[in-house]
């Protein structure tokens, strides 16, 4: 198991994306943090899911955009598990609309959740992973924040400024072999994707090169890969995983 003993937070890990990383992790042996909002009962499936494959597990609530939230499930990871190994910040949300019409409240809540919530996380195991002389920081992006998308200027704005953010961390920490990178993902086959209309999907479909959308699994070896002891020199980098989607 590539991961024993190594303990990783996932921010939004109840469903989704985040839930498939926190599996994944789970079976390669690591000490899994399943942090949601409102979705405990979820939450808590996946723990038990993870504790059946024999690992450890723990559901905790915390709103990434509450700095005084994200401390404490800091806090209790280490009261549990003793050090934090890897970070991954997934937690995301969107809600469209053109700048025109878009409220200042709209553009605080997609941008507080995507980039103020990876701000909070990243900033609170810092210090800690700084004195281990050890951590991974792996953000997750959107192909959104690359190419810009009609009705987005919030979420595109949101996902393109964790590729400044990671870079600029990614200098400050990698003397205390800590490795920070972004996996910036294309249309894959869960969530946000099966929320628009046959005709959107079939449109972005035709723009793929590689004619599918993207897999969880897919998703989950490029994470763990970036994750791993082989990736130890790969950092402030941004991980393009979109079919070709942008290049």
């Amino acid at each position: 198991m590539r991961f024993k003993n190594k303990v990783v937070i996932i921010t939004g890990s109840s469903r989704g994306i985040g839930k498939s990383l926190a599996l994944a992790f789970g079976k390669e042996g690591a000490k899994v943090v399943v942090n949601y909002v409102n979705s405990k009962e979820l939450a808590n499936e996946v723990v038990k899911s993870i504790k059946d494959m024999g690992s450890e597990s723990f559901s905790i609530k915390a709103d990434v955009r509450k700095s005084d939230e994200v401390k404490n499930m800091v806090g209790e990871t280490l009261e549990k598990f003793g050090k934090i190994d890897i970070l991954i910040n997934n937690a995301g949300f969107y809600r469209d609309s053109t700048v025109w019409k878009m409220s200042e409240e709209i553009w605080d809540e997609v941008i507080d959740i995507n980039l103020k919530g990876t701000f909070n996380c990243t900033n609170s195991v810092i210090n800690h992973m700084r004195e281990q002389k050890y951590g991974r920081i792996i953000s997750i992006s959107s192909v959104v924040g690359q190419i810009g998308v009609f009705g987005t200027s919030n979420y595109s704005a949101a996902k393109a400024g964790l590729f400044g953010f990671s870079k600029a961390v990614a200098k400050e920490v990698a003397n205390k072999n800590i490795t920070v990178n972004v996996l910036t993902l294309g249309y894959f086959d869960v969530g946000m994707l099966r929320r628009l209309s046959e005709n959107t999907q079939e449109t972005i479909l035709k723009q793929i090169p590689m004619g599918r959308f993207g897999k969880l699994e897919e998703v989950n070896e490029v994470t763990l890969f970036i994750a791993s002891e082989g990736a130890s020199y790969l950092t402030g980098q941004v991980i393009h995983l979109n079919g070709g989607y942008y290049m």
